[in-house]
């Protein structure tokens, strides 16, 4: 299998990542041979809405949009002979804050050149939210808040089929992040019910939409998960619909560029993303 880039990465801008700065990510990249990086960070989460997390650490600080900016454009000018580098963003669809995601990438998705929509945040029923990712206690705090594993399974997957709908602007993503996140603790916390049918409406969605899917390796470094997001299952689904499954590592340190790229099937053909207007 030809890896040509990885497409999902976070940067030191990254409150719960590494101090590692891009210029390192950068220098890893060519020693992997790869033309073409994306830096994801998680963008500013909406202004207004608080971050559930302990440590209020999800997202990068607004503070920091504009050396974010500053920072991609001047290594693009740097490297630009030896590596194409895409200025990208990770971006929570957040029930209810829809208009403030669409008010952030009119402002500024003329620098963007390429993204990712993903859900982390899920609204509770009683209207507060959740961060599904954020740790194995988390998460069974979170199966008491909802009454059952498969009542946040319907919930999160709701919230997917909303993200993919919604009108985010001209700027909106054409790539959802790993579209089965929820599935991270499953193996200590697995659902009763499967989603099989629910994940054919979301692939034929995501197919009349004309999306692409984050082929996330980071699942499979998760001792609760194992497997890539999505599971060879859904993969296998998306092809024969024709979604584009472009590569990504979600690494939050250089030297996880391209990490359990070597475990994807030979079967499935990479993409390179849909590039941002």
């Amino acid at each position: 299998m030809t890896v040509i880039g990885d497409y999902h990465i976070h940067t030191n801008f990254c409150p719960h990542g590494s101090n590692d700065l891009m210029e390192q990510y950068i220098k890893k990249a060519l020693s992997l041979n790869l033309k073409e990086i994306t830096f994801t960070e998680h963008a500013p989460l909406p202004v207004g809405f608080v971050d559930p997390t302990p440590n209020h650490d999800s997202a990068m600080s607004w503070n920091d949009l504009e050396e974010y900016i500053q920072t991609i454009n001047h290594l693009k000018q740097l490297y630009q002979k030896k590596l194409k580098i895409n200025l990208g963003f990770e971006v929570d669809y957040i029930e209810g804050y829809e208009k403030q995601t669409k008010a952030f990438l009119d402002q500024y998705g003329e620098h963007i050149d390429d993204a990712i929509l993903s859900v982390h945040m899920l609204q509770t029923p009683n209207k507060e939210y959740v961060c599904i990712d954020y740790s194995r206690e988390m998460f069974g705090n979170i199966i008491d808040t909802f009454g059952s594993v498969d009542s946040i399974y319907e919930k999160y997957y709701q919230t997917i089929e909303k993200a993919i709908q919604c009108n985010l602007g001209k700027y909106k993503p054409k790539r959802l992040g790993h579209l089965t996140l929820i599935e991270k603790f499953h193996l200590i916390y697995p659902a009763k019910n499967n989603y099989n049918e629910k994940m054919d409406e979301i692939l034929m969605q995501i197919e009349a939409k004309h999306m692409e899917l984050d082929l996330n390796s980071a699942g499979l470094f998760k001792e609760d998960c194992r497997e890539i997001y999505p599971n060879i299952s859904i993969i296998n689904k998306a092809i024969k619909r024709n979604i584009p499954l472009v590569p990504g590592s979600d690494s939050h340190a250089s030297n996880g560029l391209t990490k359990g790229f070597d475990q994807f099937p030979n079967t499935i053909p990479l993409s390179e993303p849909t590039y941002l207007d």
